[in-house]
């Protein structure tokens, strides 16, 4: 009785001191580890103590049941309780991940070992990967290139999909809806084993509305724009993804093939294309599920088989990973003249085609002295050809390849060295675009007429990193420090983009004289662990040569402010830190946070930060559990995030806010079935607040208010 007392006494406390409270979202076990208590070692956040002694990294591991507990929108606003991980949103369903501050091409998504290619330059395309088909995930902070190769200077998520079925037939179906947008989802898994041959599909579905904003009204470029209802005209969406993989396991051999494919259709505020909607004769209010102009549609379609065989001896193996991408994204909007564009025919703005094709093989070796060997070589070609009457982005083909190695040896029981090195060739070749219309600019031939945008270029870059770590536990203490050099190879929009980004609010230029990125680091993580308490601190310290970003001007062209891309030297240093604490078998309290500062060394905005650089933030969360198997939770959670006035002009700060989350479940296990339900709700006070990081952010539009998400799920 005094531990129940306890419980709700501090579930009481948390609200009570929200205002001051530093605090975040804890992260739930997944159905494996729902006892929190494993080997009398407290649990949390998915960081068990194998898995934090496994490599020198900063890394979490996340398990499928957080995935289901902190459901939200889009995979990577469900990850956002992850410290150090943000998700940089455009609308209700569009989000990218931000590792430390860092997004983009800086942070690599792998799924079942491969990389996911889409159109991943684009801000405002998000990840197409159906968060209900996620078994369990890892992010792995700091630079990741030795094991991810460019673009992994930020870090790396891993998804896997891959788990085995168990019986014959198994599965689970899950419905659910959202209150802010009237979403209504329906997902459904299924898989079997029979002897040496499994299976392995799913079904996921989604529709949703015009999301909500507390407020009435916004204004853009001094134009006062009223909301029905208080709704965001026009980003009402659809969803639908389906796989299937098929394989075959003996003692030393697992081989599987797997297709996947993502579609969605959803809409762009009506007003983010600028003023032109006041005198369209599209009435956006008419119904809040309408998908008007603009709008876009991306579809991304993958086929991958992997294999991995082991040696009868020697404990060696061999993976081969094969995979082939086809992405197809189409923007459109009403065809309306710009400058010296005449009005165009069609709808089609823009329009980009990409296939990827990549392989990998990997082989591991013990050796000798508890040795652990590692290496292998990867190659990827990209292709990619646009179109539609507007322009961002050229043609391009990327061709790069790799080598690399790695060793691990464990010095003593309680000691571990790790080291490894890498080498990439890249070669990316860049098309020539030339406007479709004449401008009378420029004088000599008839095709001076023609603006030309981007200009062909055909560059080669090459890159030697390194990784190198140590990692020390003992008697509930886990030491790790790791440095590591990572590289970027700039991207097709880097070196040639010229045009306008609706969605972004913003002109952008490219800069074909850009080298590569690199970048330095040094993280470290301090944990200690024992039956009631886990703490965890993460430090790093990041300098960048020749960091590439999109540098605001104070000029304008076609209306919209102009960026364009620019290198600095710089300088980015920070922590996570995370506290938790289990009272007893029924109450559990965390709290975590995050802080990251930067600094520009040279360049035009020497002494100013990054554009869009994450604020601090915290967390704090008191979770009840209850039930005879501890299958069922009460939660109360507070997010506190700080003002954001370290900015690059002419960018404008950002006031910080608090928000209230609740969340709860329950799971009914009937024989050989469990039956499920989960409650979660979002800024519960509906308060009115603007993420830095959000694009929205930039012609004044808050982040969605108050949200209530039911979900029941069937497992058997």
């Amino acid at each position: 009785m005094a531990c129940r007392w306890l419980a709700v006494s501090c579930c009481y406390a948390v609200v009570l001191a929200m205002p001051s409270l530093c605090c975040a979202q804890s992260a739930l076990p997944d159905s494996a580890l729902r006892n929190v208590m494993l080997d009398d070692i407290f649990v949390y956040g998915q960081s068990s103590v194998e898995y934090q002694k496994d490599f020198s990294q900063t890394g979490t591991q996340i398990g499928q049941g957080f995935i289901t507990d902190n459901l939200s929108s889009s995979l990577m606003q469900t990850l956002q309780a992850v410290p150090g991980v943000k998700a940089s949103t455009i609308g209700s369903s569009q989000s990218k991940p931000i590792v430390r501050g860092l997004g983009l091409n800086r942070v690599v998504v792998t799924v079942d070992g491969v990389k996911h290619d889409g159109q991943q330059w684009a801000d405002d395309h998000g990840l197409d990967i159906d968060q209900f088909s996620v078994d369990r995930a890892e992010v792995l902070k700091g630079p990741s290139a030795l094991i991810a190769g460019s673009d992994a200077v930020g870090g790396l998520l891993r998804l896997y999909t891959n788990s085995l079925p168990v019986d014959t037939l198994e599965g689970k179906v899950s419905v659910f809806y959202r209150s802010n947008s009237d979403a209504v989802g329906l997902s459904g898994r299924v898989g079997g084993r029979y002897g040496r041959f499994f299976y392995k599909g799913g079904l996921t579905a989604v529709s949703y509305a015009d999301y909500r904003v507390p407020a009435d009204s916004i204004t853009y470029n001094s134009y006062n724009i009223r909301l029905k209802n208080g709704r965001l005209r026009n980003t009402a969406g659809n969803e639908a993804s389906a796989h299937l993989r098929l394989g075959y396991i003996s003692r030393r051999l697992r081989s599987d093939v797997k297709i996947s494919d993502s579609y969605s259709r959803s809409g762009f505020f009506a007003n983010a294309h600028g003023l032109e909607v006041r005198l369209s004769s599209i009435d956006y209010d008419s119904h809040s599920r309408d998908i008007d102009l603009p709008c876009q549609t991306v579809n991304h379609l993958t086929l991958l088989s992997h294999t991995d065989y082991r040696f009868a001896s020697g404990g060696s193996s061999l993976s081969v990973d094969a995979a082939w991408q086809n992405d197809f994204r189409r923007e459109c909007s009403e065809a309306v003249s710009h400058g010296y564009m005449p009005k165009p025919q069609g709808t089609t703005e823009r329009e980009f085609r990409k296939n990827n094709a990549s392989l990998n093989a990997m082989f591991r070796m013990r050796l000798p002295h508890a040795n652990e060997l590692q290496a292998g070589v990867s190659g990827e070609f990209q292709h990619n050809r646009i179109g539609g009457w507007g322009f961002i982005i050229p043609d391009f083909e990327v061709l790069s390849a790799a080598v690399f190695a790695s060793d691990k040896m464990d010095v003593t029981p309680h000691l571990s060295l790790n080291a490894g090195l890498r080498y990439d060739l890249s070669r990316v070749s860049i098309h020539s675009y030339r406007d479709w219309y004449k401008s009378p600019v420029g004088s000599g031939s008839p095709d001076s007429l023609y603006v030309e945008r981007s200009q062909a270029m055909d560059g080669m870059f090459n890159a030697l990193t390194w990784s190198a770590g140590v990692v020390y536990d003992n008697a509930g203490w886990i030491l790790k420090a790791n440095v590591g050099k990572g590289f970027r190879v700039p991207t097709a929009k880097e070196l040639g983009c010229n045009g306008i980004s609706y969605q972004l609010f913003r002109y952008e230029q490219g800069n074909s004289s850009l080298s590569p990125e690199v970048s330095y680091q040094l993280d470290a993580s301090v944990i200690f662990q024992n039956k009631h308490l886990t703490v965890e601190i993460d430090p790093y310290v990041n300098y960048f040569p020749n960091y590439i970003y999109l540098n605001p001007t104070p000029d304008y062209i076609e209306g919209m402010q102009l960026y364009n891309y620019t290198q600095a030297r710089v300088w980015r240093w920070g922590a996570e830190a995370q506290v938790a604490y289990s009272f007893c078998r029924f109450l559990e309290a965390s709290v975590k946070g995050e802080y990251l500062y930067a600094r520009q060394l040279s360049g035009s905005k020497k002494g100013y930060t990054l554009p869009f650089s994450t604020p601090w933030s915290a967390e704090a969360e008191c979770k009840y559990k209850f039930g005879r198997r501890m299958d069922g939770f009460v939660a109360v959670n507070v997010r506190i995030v700080g003002d954001q006035d370290e900015i690059v002009p002419p960018e404008l700060p950002t006031d910080g806010y608090w928000t209230l989350n609740a969340s709860a479940g329950k799971a009914f296990r009937i024989k050989d079935y469990v039956l499920s339900a989960n409650l979660r709700a979002e800024n519960l006070l509906n308060r009115r607040y603007y993420d830095h990081t959000s694009y929205y952010r930039l012609i004044g539009v808050p982040e969605p208010g108050i949200n209530v998400q039911a979900m029941l799920s069937f497992e058997f």
